[in-house]
Parts: C-alpha cells; structure tokens; sequence
C-alpha cells in the first residue's frame, strides 16, 4: 500500500508560512516510499523492546493490550457483546483494521478497473506468480503439521506485507527496474485478495455464523450499492452506512474487517464530468478570474498587493467553481484511496504492529526451533514463498502466458520473489485468526517475524548483486 501519484504541482510558487517549514521534514519524509516501511519496523522494533524488557514492563506493556476492557454502553445495550474479549488489542485487530482492509478493497477495486489487473496478459505474470506463491507456502506449512495441533495455521506464510516488501525496494534504489516494483504491487495485490479469500472461507466457522445478521450485513450493502447508483458522492455518507455494515458483519459470525472490502466495492469509479468538458469549463473560468483580477488592479492604481487578497465576489465565484468541477472530474474511489492511505500507513498499521508484534523472545524461542509450527512458517516464508512465486513465473514465461518485464531479469524476479516472503501484517493478522491458544499464537508470531526477517535480508541481498538496468525506479 504505498501508491503516490506524480506531484504535478511541485514547481508552483507559493508563499511559504511558518507552519509549512515547520513541517516540511515530515512532509517530505511521508511521501518517501521507504517512509511506510520505516514506520512499520519502528513500531515492530518498539513493541519487541518493550515485550522483553524488563519483566514489569513487560508485564505492564501486554496488560494494556489486553488487560484493559473497553466498551461503550447506552443504557441497557453494551458494545462489544459479552463474547467478545472488548479489550484494546480486540478494538485494532477488529475494528480498526477494518479500514485498513477497506484501503486494500479500494486498491483492488481500481487495479481490476483501471490498473495493472485490467490488461489479462499484463497480469497474467503476478497473478500466477501470486497463486504458486500461496499454493507452495501452504504446502509446506501442511507437511511440517499434518494432524497436528498447529494445523489451522496452514494459511500464515501464505501472505506477503507489501509496505515491507516494497520499503526494501525503495532503499535499494536506482538498481531496481520499475518493471519489477509493479511486478511486485501487482503480486501483493492479487496476495491480499487470496487472503481476503482464505479469511473469509477457511477462517469463517459456520456454526457460528449468524443468518439474520447476515441478511441485514447484505441488506446494508445493497443500500451502500444503490447510494452509488443514486449518484451519492460524499465519503461521510458512505462512512456511516459502512459503520452499520461493519457492526452486522461482526454479529454475522464473519470476522468484521470483511467488511472494510465489501464496502469498499460499493465506492464510486465514475466522474461526474469526462476530461473534455474539464477543460472547457476550466479555461473559461480561468479566463474570468484573470479577467476580474485585471480589473480589480485597474480599479486599485495598478496595485500588485491587492490580486494577492482573493475578495471579488467573482474571484470568490470562479474558486468555488472550480472546486466543484475538480471535485466532478475525479472519482471517489480516488479521493477516498488517496485520503486514507496515509492513515492506513501511518497510523493503522503501527498500531497494529505495537499491538501484535510484542512476542517475548526469550521464552519463545526455545520451544520454537522445536516446534513444526514455527518451521512451517519460516520455511514457507522463505523456501516456499521463493519456489512458488519465482516457479510459477518461470512456468507462465515458458508457457507463454507472459512475459518478463523490461529490464527485469530472472535474479532480479529471484530477489523479488523472497521478498514476497515479507509477511508481516497480514500472517500475523492470519494468526489471531488462527490460534485461541496464547502459546501456540506467540510460536505462530515468533515464526513470521523470524521468517520475514530472514526473507527481507536474503532478498535484498539477491538484489544488490544485480546490475543498474536502463529502467528503474529512483530513489526518492
């Protein structure tokens, strides 16, 4: 999740305030492509110093995630149900992350319309790629626990967390072809939504689910598809009801951040006005403003200073205008992805991260090395994610199906295909689903850290070793 448009208007003139230089630096570092990356490690790194700190900090630090209830009550109704843990860590992985998997069904949405995934010979290559490198993981992850207790976590090394994977990417900089970044965000695209797939099939238990809730969940969704026929724009709109949506899901028996994605394809693709008449109407209000503004200096002597203050009623008229038709040329899946990336990167998830990633190393690791579970996990991550993409890509090439991208070579796809083995976010989110039991999960988070680890050094170790093609991306 780290898609930045071109700033097209970098080289405008604009007087800068105090409070532009004060937050120029983070400015600028947010819009690094590394900059997601780095925020996810640190919180990582955060939250594994404090789980093996000292024992009372550690004790204090897992007691805020979930020795604390939080609950809202209005007289006799309660939330969350009574079923429900309510504590804070229950609050992000439920509640929160649904957000963050409304972002990821934004993305999927606009890439099957209008991106990589709209061109079937452009995606033919990372799809399979993303198919072999969930099949082989899973495999491996069986063999290590067929008939085992750790067998419901075969789908954890199955994921791969593309703000890591693609943080690699940018800190290696020019030697990396833009061929194979888009390679690998159509790869991690079509790897959430396998895992969208998995949560929803694998991880749903149908005797808990909840018919009438979910009749009304589809009944919400229905009414959220119909604003957008209406021609219903405004993302407040779409807010609340996808609020009622997320709360009937979640008593459905489906895991609520389901309903991030279902939402999310409701969300408007069309603008109001096509690029033609954009134009048009822009250079015709463009021309009134300058036509106003001159006037206004004629009238003032020839005053600079006062086109610098916009208080012509018409000067006010043409703004507003053109805010109205900006607003019409661009779509609200667009404003919407570009408003919440930030806050799904910065904000959701490292919370996540301080809330999942604290693992007590010391008293994990001893039992893990002896544990299949924690082997299926590294070496589905590592071997598996590596076999399966890179196999499968080398089958569609030869096949036919495809071909490499420009200036892409097969040890740059090898590198990229241990990257793919980043599975962070979503193979720890995997695990909650997973495991009740608080040992086997710990064993389940020490694997994917040790495993994502290990694939992101052998990664960009693989991609060092290439050479600067003529293609590539620079380095922000």
């Amino acid at each position: 999740m780290s898609h930045q448009g071109p700033d097209y208007f970098k080289d405008v003139s604009t007087r800068r305030r105090p409070i532009d230089v004060a937050v120029a630096p983070v400015a600028k570092f947010a819009k690094k492509e590394v900059a997601g990356g780095i925020v996810l490690m640190v919180s990582t790194i955060v939250a594994l110093t404090l789980a093996n700190s000292t024992p009372a900090i550690a004790h204090a630090f897992h007691q805020f995630w979930t020795g604390i209830p939080v609950s809202v009550h209005v007289g006799s109704w309660s939330f969350p149900p009574s079923k429900y843990p309510g504590h804070l860590e229950w609050w992000v992985n439920d509640a929160l992350m649904a957000a963050f998997f409304f972002v990821i069904g934004l993305e999927l949405k606009r890439e099957f319309l209008a991106g990589e995934l709209k061109d079937p010979r452009k995606a033919a290559l990372p799809l399979i790629g993303a198919v072999g490198g969930m099949l082989v993981p899973g495999l491996i992850y069986t063999a290590f626990n067929f008939g085992g207790q750790g067998m419901r976590g075969w789908a954890i090394p199955t994921a791969t967390d593309i703000a890591f994977a693609l943080g690699v990417l940018a800190l290696l900089g020019r030697r990396i072809p833009v061929g194979l970044r888009l390679f690998l965000v159509t790869l991690a695209v079509v790897d959430d939504l396998g895992a969208l797939l998995i949560i929803a099939i694998f991880y749903t238990s149908s005797e808990n689910l909840n018919m009438p809730s979910l009749g009304v969940a589809g009944a919400v969704m229905g009414v959220m598809a119909g604003m957008n026929l209406l021609g219903v724009r405004r993302w407040w709109a779409y807010g609340l009801v996808g609020l009622a949506l997320w709360y009937f899901v979640l008593k459905s028996g489906v895991h609520p951040t389901i309903a991030g994605v279902m939402g999310a394809m409701t969300i408007p693709v069309r603008t109001r006005i096509d690029a033609a008449e954009f134009t048009k109407s822009t250079r015709r209000l463009v021309d009134e403003f300058d036509r106003d503004v001159a006037a206004s200096k004629e009238e003032s002597g020839g005053s600079e200073k006062q086109g610098m203050i916009v208080t012509s009623p018409v000067q006010q008229g043409v703004l507003l205008a053109m805010e109205k038709l900006t607003e019409g040329a661009q779509t609200p899946l667009q404003r919407l992805e570009k408003g919440m990336l930030p806050l799904a990167a910065f904000f959701v998830v490292p919370i996540f991260a301080l809330a999942n990633a604290g693992v007590s190393v010391g008293n994990v690791a001893g039992i893990a090395v002896r544990d299949p579970e924690a082997w299926g996990i590294v070496l589905g991550l590592v071997v598996g994610k590596t076999l399966g993409i890179l196999g499968a890509s080398f089958l569609a090439v030869r096949l036919g199906f495809s071909v490499l991208p420009a200036g892409v070579t097969w040890r740059h796809m090898l590198g990229a295909a241990l990257l793919g083995g980043i599975g962070f976010t979503m193979s720890l989110f995997i695990a909650h689903l997973a495991f009740e039991s608080p040992e086997r999960l710990a064993i389940a988070k020490f694997g994917v850290l040790s495993g994502s680890a290990i694939a992101a050094i052998l990664g960009a170790s693989v991609l060092l070793t290439c050479r600067r093609g003529p293609e590539t991306v620079s380095g922000h």
